[in-house]
């Protein structure tokens, strides 16, 4: 059950750091990104001091092996001239200076090894450093327009169904106006007894109220045959 309990606390503390790193990823990319170029910074500040040290070590070994050539030239001529003693320190010098040269080229040989490794492996990190930064101003460019997307889709979601409720509630309110004034008509006509007595005319019962364009002219041929 202990086990049970710390499997699961574990689990919610993962699950805590996956959202919260998917929440600001683009704010930690930034950042490891800032770390891999000072780390790719000071590599290159490694490689430009390996450089200068093997610079060094070249000169070196240019500056021993003239010593070198020079002690030999004199050597021989001491020998030439029966000067054992002094040709006898020369060998010494001589030897003491080609174990130096030796090791200068050793050097070199190493420097040169750990340079093209450290070249290779700079070149591989800028390589990847500028990858990432791509990457980091597309899934920036991404994000933002994303955002932009939902915010404006999300906006004309909400305006359309403001003005759709709008539309309906004035089409309900149309509808309640003239409902409401079709009904007074009919009250009017039902309480007025001007009214009630023209539909009563209108229906044939009782003689009309109004003169028609064939009872005026009824009445003018009457007329005109009385005159005659």
């Amino acid at each position: 059950m202990i086990k049970q309990l710390f499997a699961l606390i574990r689990g919610n503390a993962n699950q805590a750091t996956e959202n919260y790193t998917d929440k600001h990823g683009l704010t930690i990319l930034r950042q490891q990104i800032n770390d891999a170029a000072s780390a790719v910074q000071t590599a290159r500040k490694s490689v430009a001091i390996a450089v200068a040290q093997n610079k060094q070590e070249e000169e070196q070994f240019k500056v021993v092996s003239k010593k070198i050539d020079d002690l030999e030239e004199r050597a021989i001529i001491a020998l030439e001239k029966g000067k054992k003693q002094i040709a006898q320190e020369a060998a010494e010098s001589i030897a003491l200076l080609e174990g130096e040269r030796d090791i200068s080229k050793q050097s070199q040989q190493r420097f040169s090894a750990e340079i093209s490794k450290l070249k290779a492996q700079l070149h591989s990190a800028e390589t990847r450093l500028r990858a990432l930064k791509q990457g980091h101003r597309i899934a920036d460019v991404t994000e933002k327009t994303q955002r932009m997307r939902g915010v404006g889709a999300a906006s004309a979601v909400s305006t359309l169904n403001d003005a759709e409720n709008t539309l309906s509630r004035l089409r309900t309110r149309q509808k309640q106006i003239d409902a409401t004034s079709e009904a007074m008509s009919e009250m009017d006509q039902s309480t007025n007894s001007d009214a009630i007595a023209q539909k009563l005319a209108d229906a044939g019962c009782g003689e009309p109220l109004k003169k028609s364009a064939s009872d005026v002219l009824e009445r003018l041929n009457k007329r005109v045959k009385k005159s005659t």
